[in-house]
């Protein structure tokens, strides 16, 4: 039995309403198997996506597609430990992690 995850489309419709996505840069922290990331990309989001599985990142980027892999870029990262200079996103979004 195959799993769905939010058939009505609820966390779609829900983040929709916090803001417009299209354009934005957003850091995803721990984003698992792209779920999520494949959504934002999807509202018009230009997503950083990372986790510190990178067996989760090999299967995160393996199951994006095409038309999204402009959008996505996935990495191996830990939320103690970004990276990224102050000011690089637009929107962080930390969700389903702890």
């Amino acid at each position: 039995m195959a799993l769905r995850i939010d058939p009505e489309k609820n966390e779609v419709r829900a983040l929709q309403q916090v803001t417009d996505w299209r354009g934005k840069r957003v850091l995803e922290v721990g984003c698992g198997d792209g779920r999520l990331t494949q959504r934002l990309a999807r509202l018009g989001a230009h997503v950083e996506a990372i986790d510190p599985d990178a067996e989760r990142i090999r299967e995160a980027r393996k199951n994006m597609p095409k038309g999204l892999r402009a959008r996505v870029h996935y990495s191996v990262g830990n939320a103690s430990k970004l990276k990224y200079r102050n000011g690089s996103f637009d929107l962080v979004v930390f969700s389903w992690v702890l």
